[in-house]
């Protein structure tokens, strides 16, 4: 159970509900996982935890047995008329497993939906969707509600980020950028970065003057015995480098035309605006 960091501050009728919610429904569910009841009273539950917990209008914004391309998924979460987030339901008995997901992502997709929860209302998984080719899943977070501390920070704001004011505020969409950020993929990327080998390269000049040291020997150091071959050899690890050189690159094009780049911006690209990112195994340019 990973709390996020950093996210929007809990508005007091959402906290005093959420902490009301866990204290209502955590025997509810602990003896219906004792009667390891079906999939269908557990979507029941699932439609008065959605509306007492995280503050959907059960008969208008909660969907049953949503419909798509003559099929069905077990709950859909509309705002404004558009549905938000698809739940796939599993029995309250059932353990999780991120195949049980892969037929509602191929729902998200067919409707353009970012996100997607996959629960037994004791544990919750969600998933953001990833428009590729193929179409494919992230998972985001995760937690066991009967687990929760209503006294816990951390544990109310798990649930906040599926609250209805959470919605609103982007909090699920924030979280997910924050760990894309902090993840080892990107943080891989930055560290092989040429002005971040250049920096490591200054440094140990300085502790050893009289040394002779490239970067290309710092890097392959980096490669062998710091940073584990499987951060840097898949697919995320090539997303993080696309990601950072876009930063990079926007960062660049906006000093060159003069127009004022954001502190923040500045401060996570100011590692490059000539940043170079080399394959793996490959040679300088």
């Amino acid at each position: 159970m990973t709390a996020p960091k950093n996210m929007p501050s809990i508005p007091k009728r959402v906290e005093d509900r959420l902490i009301a919610g866990i204290k209502k429904f955590q025997p509810v569910l602990a003896l219906a996982k004792s009667k390891d009841v079906n999939e269908s009273d557990t979507v029941v539950m699932l439609n008065d935890l959605l509306a007492e917990v995280f503050g959907y209008a059960k008969y208008f914004e909660v969907t049953s047995e949503f419909a798509i391309r003559g099929t069905y998924c077990d709950l859909a979460i509309k705002l404004d008329s558009k549905v938000a987030v698809l739940v796939e339901a599993k029995a309250i008995g059932h353990e999780l497993k991120d195949q049980h997901v892969k037929q509602a992502i191929d729902y998200a997709a067919n409707q353009g939906v970012d996100w997607v929860v996959l629960t037994n209302a004791a544990h919750w998984r969600i998933y953001k969707v990833l428009f590729g080719k193929p179409i494919d899943q992230e998972l985001v977070c995760e937690f066991d509600f009967l687990s929760l501390n209503p006294k816990d920070e951390n544990h109310l704001q798990l649930l906040f980020l599926l609250t209805k004011e959470g919605w609103v505020k982007s909090a699920v969409a924030e979280f997910s950028e924050q760990r894309q950020a902090l993840s080892r993929f990107s943080i891989g990327a930055v560290i092989l970065s040429e002005p971040v080998l250049a920096t490591i390269r200054r440094e140990l000049k300085r502790v050893s003057p009289d040394v002779r040291i490239e970067t290309d020997q710092i890097r392959d150091v980096i490669l062998q015995e710091v940073i584990k071959r499987d951060v840097v050899e898949c697919d995320k690890y090539t997303s993080a480098e696309k990601v950072l050189a876009r930063a990079a690159g926007k960062t660049l094009r906006a000093k060159k035309s003069g127009e004022a780049v954001p502190e923040q911006q500045t401060a996570e690209t100011s590692l490059s605006p000539e940043v170079t990112i080399r394959p793996v195994g490959g040679t300088p340019p």
